[in-house]
């Protein structure tokens, strides 16, 4: 990794890392110019030596949030507005929602999904681990990696509306199945194959691994993998949770007086709370995993554990 001042998140207790995901989430960074972030960048790597000690100067500070937020760590290059960090939020939102809305037909259903999973493809793209691919944009492999996942997640996502608009339209209880329960696994599954399969190419070239210093140890498919499927389950975290929570207080308010008098007020909450859950969920799910992968040597290659005689070994994970 490039980057040395990435290696700052190392080792953090969950709640530190969560405190600084809220920090770089922070929308108003996508209002900053590339001049801007490439000022950030430049400030910081004259900082390097100290970063330590001036990290509490609100300059350094500034500039510290602004690059975490806006820069690919592996390759140094300011990531498209759209898939930088602090721009997740607000754009996955719409899509969620209008992803999880009770649609009548398969075509809005299908419209939504593969917006949302499309969106998903290529955020994961971004900000996949780069450092066996720096010189290279997108290869032709992962660009049908890319269509194969916006298309196969969409299919498994609608699963559940397709069975339930063909064959439970008269069975309440197989509609509450299909509706409310079936969902909450298809479309964790969905988002954390999208992830997996975006990028699928470091299961097969494996992602650099370095030592504390940042020296470049060596190439692991081990630490690839690795990388992949914490990524993969802090996405199926996030998305899961976004459907599982406002389905149960929905089932709740059901039974409630207020919504037997009101019942026009059950889709307005179900949507703002679709929308709250996964606004909190977001910065939760980005810390489940500290950013920069830690591995023990004993868990990889051989090649690589004949070349370091460090315990662990570090990594990009990714987002």
């Amino acid at each position: 990794m490039e980057i040395d001042w990435s290696q700052w998140r190392r080792e953090q207790p969950f709640f530190h890392r969560l405190l600084q995901w809220l920090d770089i989430l922070d929308p108003t960074t996508l209002l900053a110019s590339n001049k801007e972030i490439e000022n950030a960048q430049m400030l910081l790597q004259g900082s390097l030596p100290n970063l330590k000690e001036t990290v509490k100067n609100e300059k350094i500070k500034q500039a510290l949030k602004l690059t975490l937020s806006s820069v690919h760590p592996d390759t140094g290059d300011v990531l498209p507005t759209i898939f930088r960090a602090s721009a997740f939020t607000p754009l996955a939102v719409p899509l969620v929602v209008a992803m999880l809305l009770p649609h009548r037909g398969m075509k809005p259903a299908l419209f939504w999904q593969f917006l949302f999973q499309s969106y998903s493809a290529g955020y994961n793209l971004a900000n996949r681990n780069k450092t066996t691919s720096k010189d290279v944009k997108i290869p032709l492999q992962q660009g049908f990696l890319l269509v194969g996942a916006a298309t196969y997640t969409t299919c498994l996502g609608v699963f559940p509306q397709f069975v339930m608009n063909r064959y439970t339209s008269n069975s309440p209880t197989l509609h509450t199945v299909f509706r409310k329960i079936l969902p909450v696994p298809v479309l964790a599954i969905a988002c954390a194959l999208n992830v997996a399969i975006v990028r699928g190419i470091e299961f097969d070239k494996g992602v650099e691994v370095v030592d504390e210093s940042g020296n470049v140890v060596g190439v692991s498919q081990l630490a690839g993998t690795k990388a992949i499927k914490e990524t993969a389950f802090s996405r199926a975290v996030l998305v899961g949770t976004t459907v599982a929570v406002p389905n149960l207080l929905v089932s709740y308010l059901q039974r409630t007086n207020f919504i037997r008098r009101f019942p026009l007020a059950l889709a307005p909450f179900r949507h703002t709370m679709t929308a709250i859950v996964f606004g909190l969920m977001v910065p939760i799910s980005f810390s489940l995993y500290p950013q920069t992968g830690k591995i023990k040597r004993s868990n990889l290659e051989p090649l690589i554990q004949s070349a370091t005689t460090e315990d662990s070994l570090y990594y990009n994970r990714g987002l």
